[in-house]
């Protein structure tokens, strides 16, 4: 695992805006970065990325299946009871999920180690799937690059595949796409998720979350009054769940994207749990809920933990604790639903910069990787993005 200075392409801006890719600079601040890009080799991706994201979603749904069983599960899970049911249901009808992403810390020699899996509503989808992938063209035709250069990355394929695996479970021809207003990102991400879906043939419709409306049939409409029966929502079910118009999320029949029972491994409870099931494993660190945290202190190697919330979102709310003390704090607006503790491993460290990877999961297939930098050991929203090639 290497990292290597590269000349931007020239112009890379105006083809930026050409594509569509409008969030490559937020906040006057570089989000996506090519002056640098890492390389991989081939065993690397394959033995110590895409085999064990393949191996932890299996570790994950064996959670789910045990958790949708356990009301005190769902309790520490932090699920509202009113949605346990609907979950179960979900879950047992194995409604399809579409893509998530599991980020780990990896420096190229020991094994990954999972922090979190962003099941629900991951973002830098565009930027995975197909942006570095034509930064990865554009250098090899201009020979900046090996002609052998390769690159983990098979998103947009399999998201589009999984589209139609989708519409045939549900008998669909057409689907809303939802999120929020005043959210760049989340448009682009949402945007590239609506190509996808057209290239497998299913009709979109888009509606931001604020224009969704209820009616008089207790049916969720958009703003031409057109019924959704289906819907790919880029905003948390942990929201819809405690907001005045989640229970007719349920009520209303619409088939969700991501369906409901991704709730489950969408927050850090998930964590503990996976600790508590595979205790061990070379890809888990260990954690615990706050009310097992004396626990902690029979991992006699680890003095240093993540205090995280059961919900966050973009790195809010996460406290690096050591020897008791407040080591590193970020804002936010999270953990009124209680906190879990992980033990700290660090990021590995470029230059100035810690760099955390993201391993993509389309359905049950890993799909590809990304990168994302950032001179603080907190990965947060705005952290660079940055490409990488195996050779």
């Amino acid at each position: 695992m290497l990292r290597f200075p590269i000349e931007p392409r020239q112009h890379w801006q105006q083809m930026a805006r050409d594509y569509g890719f409008h969030f490559h600079t937020m906040y006057g601040q570089a989000y996506w970065d090519e002056s640098a890009y890492y390389q991989f080799t081939l065993e690397q991706i394959e033995r110590d990325l895409e085999a064990p994201t393949e191996e932890i979603h299996q570790m994950c749904l064996h959670v789910v299946n045990k958790v949708v069983k356990s009301d005190e599960l769902m309790t520490m899970f932090a699920i509202p009871e009113h949605y346990w049911q609907a979950i179960s249901d979900s879950w047992q009808a194995q409604e399809p999920s579409l893509y998530s992403r599991l980020d780990f810390v990896y420096n190229g020699k020991s094994p990954a180690k999972l922090l979190e899996n962003n099941a629900d509503t991951p973002t830098s989808l565009y930027e995975s799937g197909f942006w570095q992938w034509l930064w990865l063209e554009n250098n090899v035709d201009n020979h900046k690059l090996s002609q052998r250069a390769d690159q983990f990355n098979s998103l947009q394929e399999k998201l589009v595949n999984q589209f139609k695996v989708i519409a045939q479970y549900y008998g669909l021809q057409h689907m809303h796409f939802a999120c929020c207003k005043d959210t760049d990102e989340d448009r682009g991400t949402v945007q590239y998720l609506q190509d996808c879906a057209k290239e497998a043939g299913i009709d979109d419709y888009f509606v931001f979350i604020e224009d969704i409306g209820l009616g008089e049939g207790g049916d969720l409409t958009d703003r031409q009054n057109q019924i959704i029966s289906h819907c790919f929502k880029l905003y948390p079910w942990e929201f819809m769940q405690r907001e005045e118009f989640g229970p007719h999320a349920l009520s209303s029949n619409v088939g969700w994207l991501e369906p409901i029972w991704k709730s489950l491994i969408s927050n850090k409870a998930l964590l503990p749990a996976l600790w508590k099931e595979f205790e061990g494993h070379p890809n888990l660190l260990p954690a615990f809920f706050e009310h097992d945290k004396h626990r902690m202190n029979d991992v006699d190697t680890h003095q240093k933990w993540v205090r995280k919330p059961i919900f966050s979102r973009e790195g809010a709310n996460i406290d690096i604790v050591e020897n008791g003390k407040m080591h590193l704090s970020s804002d936010g607006p999270y953990g009124e639903e209680g906190f879990i503790y992980q033990a700290f491993t660090p990021l590995p460290k470029f230059g100035n910069s810690y760099t955390l990877i993201g391993s993509w999961l389309v359905n049950d297939q890993a799909a590809g990787i990304s990168i994302r930098e950032d001179e603080s050991p907190i990965t947060q929203d705005m952290s660079r993005y940055l490409p990488h090639i195996i050779l």
